[in-house]
């Protein structure tokens, strides 16, 4: 079986970086020449066309394989370092980076406060990539990332898994919107009523229109999309619309009057998981840890949903 030159992996990764061969050459102080022989070597010796030469360049499937193993690899070299004592090449122990994506409304809710609790010494600093929890493990996949909060159980290919909880979510409107729009079934209402989107992609309101209507329903083809797990409740509470809201940021808004519950106040519960790289790193190992810790404080054990529709099984 051929190996793998880490010269040509960390060529072909500072490639797909920089998003060009003249690029990278720049980044690598070596000549163009140099990076696009470093490349077609690593091609001919897996036997596989690894990058798709667009602008800017992107990996294909195989590719993305290599460059996974490429950070990783990267990643391997620079714990090595860190416990060694060894310096940066500006002089000083330079802080650990993580990667991380995280959907946005774990990201308002309670991820923050987990990372808090992560151990400081050595110094771990963080690289947040936003990102529905029905996507983040394409991050991982891409290599982008190396580690991800997710709705998926079935772990990206080098990646190990674990249940985090269930992040609940309720479906809430402005009072004087619910009173212009309910008439009817619940399920009615939120098929014909305006509703709150996060993106194109987000279809969390849609699934709930399914599990109260049946399969083939959704909500209004009338969306208003915010893009921000905030403006999102805001939005819904100024009465443009319903939504699904996290339970932490409903719960103070029910309280005031400023929401009512609709759709007969029947929850939806996202399963989550904890998705990282297989990598003996002691920085990750941290995160994740802390990460589980403030799971289990902040969502709810697997199986303490009754009543409610559960997503992500």
């Amino acid at each position: 079986m051929e190996d793998l030159p880490p010269e040509q992996v960390r060529t072909l990764l500072a490639v797909v970086d920089e998003g060009t061969f003249d690029a990278a050459a720049a980044a690598l102080h070596v000549t163009p020449s140099a990076v696009s022989q470093r490349v077609k070597a690593l091609e001919q010796r897996t036997g596989r066309v690894l990058l798709m030469r667009s602008k800017p360049v992107r990996p294909t499937e195989s590719g993305e394989v290599l460059v996974r193993f490429g950070r990783q690899l990267a990643r391997l070299e620079r714990d090595a370092r860190a416990e060694l004592g060894m310096d940066t090449a500006e002089g000083a122990a330079g802080p650990v980076r993580l990667p991380i994506a995280v959907n946005a409304d774990s990201l308002a809710t309670w991820f923050l406060p987990a990372l808090t609790r992560v151990p400081q010494e050595p110094q771990v600093c963080f690289e947040l990539y936003r990102e529905d929890e029905g996507h983040t493990t394409a991050l991982l996949r891409e290599g982008r990332v190396m580690a991800a909060v997710t709705s998926s159980p079935v772990p990206v290919a080098g990646c190990t898994v674990r249940a985090l909880g269930l992040a609940r979510y309720l479906p809430v409107a402005n009072p004087a919107f619910a009173a212009r729009y309910l008439a009817g079934a619940p399920d009615r209402f939120l098929r014909e009523a305006p509703v709150i989107t996060f993106d194109r992609r987000d279809d969390l309101q849609d699934a709930y229109v399914r599990a109260l209507a049946g399969p083939g329903a959704a909500a209004s083809p009338a969306r208003h999309r915010m893009p921000t797990s905030e403006g999102f409740r805001d939005a819904v509470a100024a009465g443009l619309g319903w939504g699904l809201v996290p339970e932490a940021q409903a719960e103070p808004l029910l309280r005031a009057g400023a929401v009512v519950p609709v759709g007969a106040g029947r929850p939806l519960d996202v399963r989550l998981y904890w998705q990282q790289w297989k990598l003996d790193s002691p920085a990750l190992a941290r995160v994740a840890g802390a990460v589980a810790e403030a799971a289990r404080e902040a969502l709810l054990a697997p199986d303490s949903a009754p009543g409610g529709a559960v997503r992500g099984d």
